[in-house]
């Protein structure tokens, strides 16, 4: 069970590593509103071709736990997805994946304060070297900034997404028992109609960007990918191992996403990018190899 999972989780994270760079590919193609509501658009259709029949089946479940269902897509799907294309705008693709090796230690810290769940040295000492990562990239290899709160207004949003996303993936332990196909349709309903006052925001504002040719292929790929595939293995993965574990296996984003953002979008790889990759991928190695048995 454990292999399976860690397939999973890998191939999640290499999704949501390209989300990562779709959204910076976006800029100037599709706003960040446009993209969040139109992937969920796609998605949809999708969900309603494919898994019509196990929605009917479970329309029972769906109806009473329809409000906690919603609110897992308004707050794990849309806003998070809001913010991060968001931080896009602002940031480099590179710094915005490399940030989200901050949700394991964000997990931890949520199931401890809410659940007391306890955790080894060796995860604690993990966490704390993925938190260095995280820090060196907020600061763009400067530490000294910190002092000052000198933080790009892009990271600023991508540590917000952070804390929203790891709050959702806490909360997965008490998502209703039902099919992962209607567990996945109902809050990416939610994640739409949620996504529609931001889209009417941005309208309103004047900046609402129509996809162009480029726009649309990002708007596919965010719906097909880490919409609909990855969060369905991400919830698996959550199902075998839990939670702590899981969550993890995100600090593998910033490897694929700063390899795809380099090979696609010709970002700059610089050595404070390696030491915090080195960092991430320390931490991961540590607390997995010393999580409690």
């Amino acid at each position: 069970m454990n292999s399976r999972a860690y397939v999973y989780l890998c191939v999640t994270a290499l999704f949501w590593g390209g989300n990562s760079v779709a959204g910076k590919m976006a800029v100037g193609h599709v706003s960040p509103m446009m993209l969040t509501t139109l992937r969920w658009v796609f998605a949809l259709v999708v969900i309603l071709v494919l898994m019509t029949p196990q929605i009917r089946r479970d329309r029972d479940k769906i109806r009473k736990h329809w409000l906690q269902l919603l609110a897992y897509g308004a707050i794990g799907f849309t806003t998070f997805n809001a913010l991060l294309y968001s931080a896009l705008k602002y940031t480099s693709a590179i710094n915005a994946v490399i940030l989200q090796a901050g949700i394991p230690m964000l997990i931890f810290l949520f199931n401890f304060m809410l659940f007391r769940t306890k955790a080894s040295i060796a995860q604690v000492i993990g966490f704390t070297v993925t938190l260095i990562g995280v820090l060196v990239t907020a600061a763009h290899g400067d530490i000294s900034s910190l002092l000052t709160l000198e933080f790009n207004f892009g990271d600023a949003l991508m540590i917000a997404a952070c804390v929203v996303y790891a709050g959702y993936t806490v909360a997965l332990r008490y998502k209703p028992v039902m099919h992962w196909q209607s567990f996945i349709a109902a809050p990416a309903f939610g994640a739409l109609i949620s996504a529609l006052p931001l889209l009417f925001w941005e309208i309103s504002s004047g900046t609402a960007i129509v996809p162009d040719t480029t726009g649309w292929i990002v708007v596919l790929y965010a719906a097909i990918f880490p919409s609909l595939m990855s969060q369905v293995l991400y919830v698996r993965g959550v199902e075998m191992i839990g939670a702590n574990r899981a969550g993890l296996f995100i600090n593998a984003i910033p490897v694929f996403g700063t390899l795809l953002s380099v090979l696609l979008i010709g970002e700059t790889f610089r050595l404070f990018h390696l030491v915090a990759l080195l960092l991430v991928l320390g931490g991961i190695a540590i607390a997995e190899r010393g999580r409690p048995h």
